[in-house]
């Protein structure tokens, strides 16, 4: 799960479409890429793009292949491994030449797919068996499918909280702001790591929306009002960061941050608390057993929120696989995104969750099942709507400037009130949201 490369696409929309990159979509626009009934008649090399270089290097990709070739063994599968991701796609986006199977990138607006991938089959079929299978529905057809999904949470050091009298998940924000405050009173442990000047991992705090409301239809709310309003979930998560800074509770120096030393310093207990996701959790664990900690140690709970008696978890995919509609091998690129979703392991093997319904979850989130954690799929039927608002107010939900304005806020870095801070974000979402037709 590599979520930097997503912001990345993110940052990267306005720069596309500003250089008027409009892709090569549109010669087969309407086309279908049918799974396969019979796998000796498959045949073909198709090139499959990835942003998992370490999976690439390591070799790992290879064996998932072989493992492919037992099943279509008249397929041959190359990989072509692309560090900047985004940056190298949306340029080859300008011709045929983007890969038989590729990540969908952010920067491709929903409604412009159909130009540039071949369907995948009718959302109201594929949403029987598969998970998120909205994210990439357009006119009733989906275009793309992740091979896994995660939840957003707090990692955190199991260790340290409880040396701090903390063995329960807070259940509220101010709760947790306690427990972070007993961190600091009774270990030597930084409370809370924002990451600021690694800037992505702050564009996290916007999974958090529908953890409060416990709400299947928190994108839709977006579309549908101000975020910042008094109660919403944005409003709770921005002040909750706030809060955590404004005590005191962050590193020394947030323009320092590190996002790789992170990870053993919290995995050794240097560090308390990060807000991240479960896609974190792998990394943080090799980590740990890398700088000789225990990688038991490594925790992962729920936004501090409660409804009806439960916390609430919202399940969103990783990048989207889909097959080039110029691809002249369909039907193997379909054959591989269908064999790598529901028959790799992928998703067992990254502890995260299988967009398979029905599949069991990782040991790590076995905790949440215990706890009863109730996990929300949203409904993000208004996804599109919701970033084409975000683009004309220029806040950016998905870009880390606003929380990083945030925090230097909160820590007297710029001047000002959080009810004014937030108010004003609230007024340029609804002044866009009603430009916009929403």
């Amino acid at each position: 799960m590599n979520h930097r490369t997503k912001i990345a696409g993110s940052l990267l929309a306005a720069a596309l479409l500003a250089a008027g990159c409009t892709g090569s979509g549109g010669t087969s626009k309407g086309a279908d890429a049918k799974a396969p009934d019979d796998p000796d008649k498959v045949s073909g090399t198709i090139t499959v793009l990835t942003h998992r270089t370490d999976l690439v290097q390591d070799g790992t990709m290879k064996k998932y292949a072989a493992e492919f070739n037992r099943t279509y063994p008249k397929v041959r599968v190359e990989f072509d491994a692309l560090t900047d991701y985004e940056g190298e796609v949306k340029i080859r986006m300008n011709t045929e030449n983007y890969g038989d199977v590729l990540m969908i990138p952010a920067v491709i607006k929903k409604n412009d797919y159909p130009r540039f991938f071949a369907s995948l089959g009718a959302e109201t079929e594929r949403a029987k068996k598969y998970l998120f299978t909205d994210f990439t529905t357009v006119d009733g057809k989906v275009y793309g499918q992740s091979p896994m999904g995660a939840l957003p949470g707090f990692l955190y050091n199991k260790r340290v909280w409880k040396e701090a009298g903390i063995s329960d998940w807070p259940t509220t924000p101010a709760e947790f702001v306690a427990g972070l405050k007993a961190v600091r009173s009774k270990t030597d442990a930084i409370p809370y790591y924002t990451n600021f000047k690694d800037m992505w991992p702050l564009t996290h705090w916007t999974y958090m929306d529908g953890a409060v409301s416990c709400d299947q239809r928190a994108t839709s709310r977006l579309a549908e009002g101000d975020p910042w309003a008094k109660g919403e979930d944005l409003r709770v998560a921005d002040t909750l960061l706030y809060d955590i800074v404004r005590g005191g509770l962050i590193e020394k120096d947030p323009t320092t941050t590190n996002w790789e030393g992170s990870k053993p310093k919290l995995a050794k207990g240097d560090i308390a608390t990060m807000w991240l996701g479960s896609w974190a959790i792998t990394q943080f664990r090799a980590a740990a057993k890398q700088a000789g900690a225990n990688p038991d140690d490594i925790g992962f709970m729920p936004f501090p929120a409660q409804r009806d008696g439960k916390f609430c978890a919202t399940m969103s995919p990783d990048y989207n696989q889909a097959v080039n509609i110029n691809s002249d091998h369909k039907a193997a690129a379909r054959a591989w995104i269908d064999w790598f979703t529901d028959k790799s392991g992928y998703a067992a093997d990254n502890l995260t969750l299988s967009p398979v319904k029905g599949a069991p979850l990782p040991e790590v989130l076995q905790p949440y099942k215990d706890e009863g954690v109730r996990f929300i799929e949203l409904d993000d039927t208004k996804g599109a709507v919701v970033k084409e608002i975000d683009n004309e107010s220029e806040v950016g939900l998905y870009k880390p400037d606003y929380r990083q304005d945030l925090v230097d806020l909160a820590r007297g870095a710029r001047k000002g009130s959080l009810d004014d801070f937030l108010g004003d974000l609230g007024k340029r979402w609804e002044e866009a949201r009603k430009s916009t037709g929403s």
